[in-house]
């Protein structure tokens, strides 16, 4: 998965372009807090990545989604997502991010959600180790797919160890090189996966 932020600067060509770059599942659109989205430049943008076969998700109102013609919602408040799910399922992906506890976890897995989300779109210092620990768990657990955050090629192939059913890469890490991130990205989970 890959992580952008909606603003004029994302180029519908250079999201084509990161996502062609690997085995890309989907892309979460972040919408910034406090702006009312471009409906016209979401819709270019998402239709760039559609055309790779990546589903696009937003983390905003979960409006946008009919709106703008996209595959679904990244819920990143867990007191939003029972409405989401309400609203968009079983037509849309509704993803459950936001998650600061096991329970939360358990919570959202059991509610629909289609994946669990381990790491806050845009990283914090340190959390590194917690996503990991979390990924871990999950992933002897449970069944539903979760996702862990990776701001460093080092913690995507560490995430994959984990049993990751999804790696997504902080969009610092792939406005970092671009599609060349994706691509080293790419080379190190398949790395991880050849490990016994």
């Amino acid at each position: 998965m890959l992580v952008f932020t909606l603003t004029p600067a994302l180029r519908p060509d250079a999201a084509a372009a990161a996502v062609r770059a690997g085995d890309v599942a989907a892309v979460v659109l972040r919408v910034p807090e406090g702006g009312a989205p471009d409906t016209g430049h979401l819709r270019a943008v998402a239709e760039a990545i559609q055309r790779h076969d990546a589903a696009v998700l937003v983390a905003g109102p979960d409006t946008l989604v009919t709106a703008a013609g996209l595959d679904g919602v990244h819920v990143s408040d867990p007191r939003s997502l029972d409405a989401a799910l309400r609203a968009l399922k079983p037509q849309a992906i509704v993803g459950a991010g936001g998650i600061a506890s096991r329970h939360d976890a358990m919570e959202a897995g059991e509610s629909g959600a289609d994946y669990v989300f381990f790491g806050a779109l845009e990283p914090q210092a340190g959390d590194a180790a917690d996503i990991l620990d979390f990924v871990a768990w999950w992933a002897e657990v449970f069944e539903v797919p979760c996702v862990g955050l990776a701001a460093s090629l080092d913690e995507a192939e560490a995430l994959a160890q984990a049993g990751a059913d999804f790696v997504a890469l902080a969009e610092a890490l792939v406005a970092e090189g671009g599609a060349a991130s994706v691509t080293a990205a790419m080379a190190r989970l398949a790395r991880a996966d050849a490990q016994p």
